[in-house]
């Protein structure tokens, strides 16, 4: 079954997408990590994570921008030179409003950037759809 990593030091955000992705009755798993170098741990079975080795990858990462340890700007850079990880669907979330933050993702092969609205609700609909879309109605390549 497909799965779907959360990367978010908000512990208000992360709430809020755990609620809205419950809501729209995902049976599929989801993992939520809080900094980017856990991120990397989890995705590339290493650190605390060397438990995953051989698990299937998550359908979606969803990546928050500004976290501490490694930025999600980081992380999608060392996601997408990997070629075990490359093909992994990426998510860019961010409150930011900077333009350069949008143009380095997508040029660092991001599949989606999407701004964080103020609204609460706003944001729970955004994340239930694009749960609903990734992980239910996209077809990922073969490996």
């Amino acid at each position: 079954m497909k799965s779907l990593l959360i990367v978010e030091d908000n512990a208000q955000d992360e709430k809020l997408m755990l609620r809205a992705l419950g809501k729209v009755h995902l049976a599929n798993r989801i993992d939520v990590v809080r900094d980017g170098q856990q991120a990397l741990d989890y995705l590339f079975a290493e650190g605390e994570y060397a438990g995953r080795k051989g698990e299937e990858q998550p359908a979606i990462v969803l990546l928050d921008i500004g976290l501490p340890r490694l930025s999600g700007i980081e992380v999608l850079a060392k996601i997408r030179s990997n070629p075990s990880t490359r093909n992994i669907p990426v998510a860019m979330l961010t409150s930011s409003d900077e333009d350069c933050d949008r143009i380095r993702s997508y040029e660092l092969g991001a599949n989606s950037f999407v701004r964080k609205p103020i609204d609460f609700t706003q944001f729970a609909e955004t994340v239930a759809n694009m749960g609903v879309y990734w992980l239910v109605t996209n077809e990922p390549p073969k490996d």
